[in-house]
C-alpha cells in the first residue's frame, strides 16, 4: 500500500501510518478556508487508509488523528507531504500539506572524480551582486551559480538541508531564526522559504542547471532526529500520529543527537518513510546523492551501533538508492558514538582527523609530519578494510559547522555572542591561529602569513588522495567574525561574503592540477609497495634527499617532507599510470630541497616564488608544492 496521497480519477487514495490512533481524519482545505474532514475508514498493520472525493492536484490537507496520548485538535502534517503552503515557525499554525501529481525528473548519471563544494542556498547568494535583487538567496539564485562553480573545478554542490524544517523554539525565543535547517518536520517537501515563487519547480531547474555543468547535487538530510523534540517540544507530524517512531527508554525519550528526540530507524514503517522519501528526492528531482547528518545514529539498535543496521541493508540492495553518493557524517553523541570508518562500502565518510591533523600542522604545530603523511595518503588506518576504496574518505578542513578558512587563520578563540547563548555553544577547541593577532589586521606581516596558511592547506586539499570538499566562500576569504557556530545566523554573519581576499584563482589552480594528475586521485590506497614496472608507489625523502627514518617522524625540528608518489602498485589502473609526482610540504621556514635524479616541473606551488633548478627546488617558508616527472632508477625505489 502506497503511503501518502495519491491521486485517482475521482480524488485521492489516502494512507497514513498512525498505529496510536483509533480514529484518523483527512482534512480538506476548501477554497474558502474552511476544513472539510474526511474519516479514514480501515487500517491494517497501523495503517488508516480510504479514497476521498474531490481531491486534486494542488489541494491543501492536514491531517488529524485521535487516540490514547494524541489529539484530534491538533491539525498534524502529513510525512509523506510532498509540498507544503509556508514555513515552519515554533508556535505558529502548522502549513498545510499540497497535493501533487507524481512526477520524475530524466535520470542524470554522474561520472568522474568527487571535488565537493558544501553550500548554504540561501547564503550562497544573498551578497551576491552578480545575482538578480529578487534571486538572492534562493533556489533560482542558487542555480545561476553553476557556471561559476564549473570554472572553479567543482563538481558535486553540497547543499545544508532542504527539506522543510522548522524555526525551533528556544531560536525563535532568542529573536533568531534557524538558518542551517537541522530541524526537520516534512521529509518529502522542499523548504519554501527559499522559493523566489515556486519551490518544487525552482529545485528541479537548480538541479538541472548544474547537470548542464557537469555538477552533482547532494542534499544534506536529517534523519537521525526531527523538528518536534522531546517531551516538551511541539506535536507537528510524527509525534502525533506514531510515538513510537521515537526511541524511548524509561519514559523518556532517548537524545542521541542532542536535540530532544532520536528517530528510531530500525521501526520497519519509520526505516520505510526513510527510504521513500530518497527515492523522491532522487527520482522527482533528480538528486544524485546525501550527505547524512549524524549517521551513526542511523546504525545503532540496542545493541549498539552495526554496519549491518537494517539501514545499511535496506540502502544497499535498493535499486536506486544504491547507485547514489552517500556520505555519512560518522558520528553522533551517543553510546559509541565515533564510528570513523565503520561504515560499509560503497558509504563515504567526513573525515575529521583530516581536518584537524591539516589545522595543527599549518598552524605550526610540532610533531605533525607523521600524521599529515597519513592525510596525504587517504587516511588508510581508518578506510582500507572491507573493500572500501581511498576515495571513502571525504577530505575537509571546513565545514558549515566551525570557523571558515578565512577565521581559521584570523582567530585562536571563538566568538558566538551572537547566538546569544553566551558564548557556551559551538566547539572550543578549533586547532586554529590568528597569524599574530586576534580578528581584522592591518599588519602586513600578519596578513602575508594568514595567505601563506589558506593556500597551504587549500594544496593539501587539493592533493590528498580521497575526496575533496570545500565551504562556499573560503576561496574569497569569507569570514563569520570569528563565529564558529552561525547556525541561527540568518543574517551577513552567516552568508557568504565575497569582499574579502580571493583565492579564486588559487582554489581552480590547485583542483586542475588534482585533475590532471591522475596520481593524485587514486581508488587504490598508497603503500609503498613494489610495482610491476619499476620502483615502489610511495617513498618518503626529507629535504636533503635521504630516506625518511624512523627517528625523523619524532624529531620536533623535522618540518619539511617529501612524497614521491606512483600509480599504486598491485592495482591495474595504478600500474598503468606513468610517471611520478612529488609533494614537498614545508611547515618551517624558507629551505632548500634535493629532488630525486629526473626531470622534473612545477604543478602548483602555493607561494608562487619556489625556484626549481636541475636538482633542487628553493621552497619558501609555509609552502606546499607539487612536481611532476620521472627520476631514474635508485635503490631507494626498490
Amino acid at each position: 500500500m502506497k503511503l501518502g496521497v495519491t491521486l485517482t480519477d475521482t480524488g485521492a487514495d489516502v494512507a497514513v501510518w498512525a498505529p496510536a490512533a483509533d480514529r484518523v481524519w483527512f482534512c480538506r482545505v476548501t477554497d474558502d478556508g474552511r476544513e472539510d474532514r474526511t474519516r479514514l475508514p480501515y487500517v491494517e498493520g497501523g495503517i488508516w487508509h480510504g479514497s476521498v472525493a474531490d481531491v486534486v492536484d494542488g489541494t491543501r490537507y492536514g491531517i488529524r488523528a485521535a487516540g490514547p496520548g494524541l489529539d484530534p485538535h491538533t491539525l498534524l502534517v502529513d510525512p509523506y507531504a510532498v509540498a507544503i503552503d509556508g514555513r515552519l515557525v515554533a508556535g505558529e499554525p502548522v502549513p498545510y500539506g499540497i497535493v501533487r501529481t507524481p512526477s520524475s525528473t530524466p535520470s542524470w548519471s554522474f561520472s568522474g572524480d568527487l571535488v565537493i563544494y558544501e553550500a548554504h542556498v540561501k547564503g550562497l547568494t544573498a551578497l551576491r551582486s552578480d545575482i538578480p535583487s529578487e534571486l538572492r538567496g534562493t533556489y533560482a539564485g542558487a542555480a545561476l551559480m553553476a557556471p561559476y562553480l564549473a570554472s572553479l573545478g567543482v563538481t558535486a554542490l553540497e547543499l545544508l538541508p532542504i527539506q522543510a524544517f522548522i524555526d525551533d523554539d528556544h531560536v525563535v525565543a532568542n529573536g533568531l531564526t534557524n538558518y542551517w535547517g537541522y530541524q526537520p518536520i516534512a521529509w518529502h517537501a522542499p523548504e519554501p522559504r527559499y522559493a523566489h515563487e515556486d519551490a518544487e519547480a525552482e529545485v528541479l531547474a537548480l538541479v538541472n542547471a548544474m547537470h548542464a555543468e557537469g555538477i552533482a547535487v547532494i542534499v544534506d538530510v536529517v534523519y537521525n532526529h526531527t523538528g518536534e523534540g522531546g517531551h516538551g517540544g511541539p506535536v507537528l507530524s510524527l509525534k502525533g500520529l506514531a510515538p513510537q517512531a521515537y526511541r524511548m527508554h524509561d519514559g523518556e525519550y532517548v537524545n542521541d543527537a542532542g536535540t530532544g528526540n532520536t528517530v528510531a530507524a530500525e521501526e520497519p514503517l519509520v526505516l520505510r518513510l526513510i527510504l521513500d522519501s530518497l527515492r523522491h528526492w532522487a527520482t522527482r528531482y533528480g538528486i544524485d546523492g546525501f550527505r547524512f547528518d549524524l549517521a551513526a545514529t542511523l546504525g545503532r539498535s540496542a545493541g549498539g551501533f552495526d554496519s549491518r543496521a537494517a539501514f545499511f541493508q535496506a540502502v544497499g540492495q535498493d535499486p536506486v538508492l544504491s547507485n547514489l553518493i552517500l556520505i555519512a557524517e560518522p558520528w553522533d553523541i551517543g553510546p559509541g558514538g565515533y564510528q570513523l570508518g565503520a561504515f560499509p562500502h560503497p558509504w563515504r565518510e567526513w573525515n575529521d582527523r583530516f581536518r584537524d591533523d591539516v589545522r595543527r600542522a599549518w598552524r605550526g604545530d610540532p610533531l605533525m609530519l607523521s600524521a599529515l603523511s597519513a592525510r596525504l595518503l587517504g587516511s588508510a588506518a581508518e578506510f582500507d578494510h572491507s573493500g572500501r576504496t581511498a576515495h571513502t574518505s571525504v577530505n575537509f578542513i571546513t565545514a558549515h559547522d566551525g570557523f571558515t578558512l578565512a577565521d581559521l587563520v584570523s582567530y585562536e578563540q571563538k566568538h558566538n555572542l551572537d547566538n546569544r547563548e553566551d558564548g557556551n555553544d559551538g566547539h572550543s577547541e578549533n586547532f586554529s591561529s590568528n597569524g599574530g593577532a586576534e580578528g581584522l589586521s592591518s599588519d602586513p606581516d600578519v596578513l602575508a602569513r594568514r595567505e601563506r596558511r589558506m593556500r597551504g592547506m587549500i594544496a593539501t586539499l587539493a592533493v590528498s588522495q580521497g575526496v575533496p570538499m570545500l565551504l562556499a566562500g573560503d576561496e574569497a576569504g569569507n569570514s563569520q567574525g570569528g563565529n564558529n557556530n552561525a547556525y541561527a545566523q540568518d543574517n551577513e554573519v552567516g552568508w557568504v561574503s565575497w569582499s574579502g581576499v580571493s583565492l579564486a584563482d588559487f582554489v581552480r589552480d590547485a583542483l586542475a592540477t588534482r585533475a590532471r594528475l591522475p596520481i593524485l586521485r587514486q581508488r587504490a590506497f598508497l603503500h609503498g609497495g613494489e610495482r610491476a614496472t619499476f620502483g615502489r608507489d610511495v617513498t618518503w625523502l626529507r629535504a636533503d634527499g635521504n630516506l625518511v627514518e624512523d627517528e625523523d617522524w619524532q624529531d620536533p625540528d623535522f618540518r619539511t617532507i617529501v612524497a614521491v608518489l606512483r600509480g599504486a602498485a598491485g592495482d591495474p589502473d595504478g600500474e598503468a599510470i606513468d610517471g611520478s609526482v612529488a609533494i614537498v610540504v614545508n611547515l618551517g621556514c624558507a629551505t632548500t630541497v634535493d629532488l630525486p635524479a629526473g626531470r622534473w616541473a612545477v604543478e602548483l606551488d602555493s607561494s608562487g616564488s619556489a625556484a626549481l633548478t636541475a636538482r633542487t627546488i628553493v621552497v619558501p617558508e609555509e609552502t606546499l608544492v607539487v612536481l611532476s616527472g620521472g627520476f631514474v632508477a635508485s635503490a631507494y625505489y626498490r
